[in-house]
């Protein structure tokens, strides 16, 4: 059986099922097995064929809906031909459960390497497949790149884990890794002054010189066991390092690393949850509605900005996406909420969401509620409240009366679910376009005083 890299493979062990000769009309009996053994939670699977060949590999946020969509009539229309064969071929399928999707990307990376199946390098040229690379400098980078780029020899790779074959997925794996363990892709350093990214929390302030080689060093070390799959050593290394500086009495360098090694055992992948969710609504049959999510942005109340984020059907509608920048107080994000509402609410001709999903708690639920008040509107409002580590804790709903206008629970499943995509879409949306404007405002030329 597979074994790779024990710590990924927290749950079980891989568990083969066993499928019919026959497979364009599958048995009730053998979809009731898939359904039966196959749980409902993150991992990979590895579809084999005679005398245990492995032939694809691919990862999910759920296997029990994954797995069983490779048999279902649409297949050929959702995944195309290719598959379609792997599956007329397959004699069997192994699943590996895993704590997180993230942990089943790094996972399916490595089996791929390792196993180099047929049906995942006929779906996609080795060469266009995509690696997380560590740089061979002093304070080296975290970066990506290509297969082809790897191929041809660069000298600046130290490390390179992959191949992960959905760009994408991996640029959103890459940010959530990088809350945790934050790590320098641009910045030059010893500039002098603190990089867009270090004020954001997510570059360690080499630009600025606040850490020294040896400190970044050991994040880089950190980086290098996660990718590994190494998760279960890199925990014992950070609770080590954690008592041994409290020991010392270095109580913030102690309470920073609980903090990450809180984070590392409560990973939040809510930017990777999307794959699975068209499978959920297809075995329901619901029919989705209009999400609505506004996030805003500004460092101590300048160019402050605001955002839209539409998801219909379950996907980012970015036509409609809007941007706001806010001309009320700067500094107050209800202030900046209302604002963008009554902005958002004078275009009568835009289509109205069937639901609302704004950043924040009970104050900003309440906020929304009143500008929706004012024109006269009911649509539902939901808070998405997040954690010290800004990831999503709690989903708060504005009233009792709002759940029977999402639908039944399971209906209301898969709306969470969308709601976490739409603040988390929100959220990126309102940073990008928050450096933008600041960029624009530094370069600007200040106007000499008289």
């Amino acid at each position: 059986m597979v074994r790779i890299h024990d710590s990924l493979l927290v749950k079980c062990s891989p568990i083969t099922i066993y499928l019919p000769v026959l497979r364009v009309n599958i048995p009730k009996t053998v979809m009731q097995k898939l359904n039966t053994k196959l749980p409902d939670s993150p991992g990979v699977y590895i579809f084999r064929g005679s005398r245990r060949a492995v032939l694809y590999i691919g990862k999910a946020t759920s296997l029990k809906s994954r797995v069983a969509s490779y048999f279902r009539r649409d297949l050929i229309a959702t995944r195309g031909p290719l598959l379609v064969a792997m599956v007329e071929v397959a004699t069997s399928v192994d699943f590996v459960e895993t704590d997180s999707v993230l942990e089943a990307l790094i996972l399916e990376a490595h089996l791929i390497k390792k196993h180099q199946p047929p049906y995942n390098t006929k779906e996609k040229d080795n060469k266009s497949f995509n690696y997380v690379v560590i740089t061979k400098e002093e304070f080296p980078r975290v970066i990506t790149m290509r297969g082809r780029e790897l191929e041809s020899g660069t000298n600046e790779v130290k490390y390179s884990f992959g191949p992960f074959p959905q760009g994408s997925v991996l640029r959103e794996a890459l940010s959530l890794v990088r809350k945790i363990f934050p790590f320098r892709d641009k910045c030059k350093p010893g500039a002098g002054k603190p990089c867009f990214n270090a004020q954001l929390g997510i570059c360690p302030g080499v630009c600025a010189g606040t850490m020294s080689r040896a400190e970044y060093g050991k994040t880089i070390q950190r980086i290098k066991l996660f990718f590994e799959g190494k998760k279960q050593t890199l925990l014992v290394s950070i609770e080590r390092d954690m008592n041994k500086a409290a020991k010392e009495l270095k109580f913030e360098e102690a309470a920073r690393l609980k903090k990450t090694l809180f984070a590392l055992t409560h990973i939040q992948d809510i930017a990777l949850l999307k794959e699975n969710f068209h499978e959920k609504l297809a075995k329901q049959g619901t029919e989705l509605f209009r999400i609505e999510a506004y996030d805003s942005a500004h460092i101590s109340g300048t160019s402050t900005v605001g955002v839209m984020v539409v998801l219909e059907n379950g996907e980012a509608k970015k036509s409609d996406y809007r941007k706001f920048k806010i001309k009320t107080s700067t500094n107050d994000d209800n202030a900046s909420l209302r604002e963008m509402l009554e902005r958002r609410f004078a275009h009568t001709e835009w289509p109205m969401p069937k639901l609302i999903v704004v950043d924040g708690g009970k104050a900003q639920v309440n906020t929304a509620r009143k500008s929706l008040a004012e024109w006269g509107l009911g649509i539902p409002i939901v808070g998405v409240v997040k954690d010290e580590f800004h990831r999503p804790r709690e989903i708060l709903y504005g009233k009792r009366s709002d759940l029977k206008n999402l639908g039944s629970r399971s209906v209301l499943g898969v709306s969470e679910r969308a709601i976490l995509l739409a603040n988390s879409e929100a959220h990126r949306f309102s940073i990008a376009y928050h450096r933008t404007v600041r960029s624009k405002t530094m370069k600007r030329p200040t106007k000499k005083q008289a």
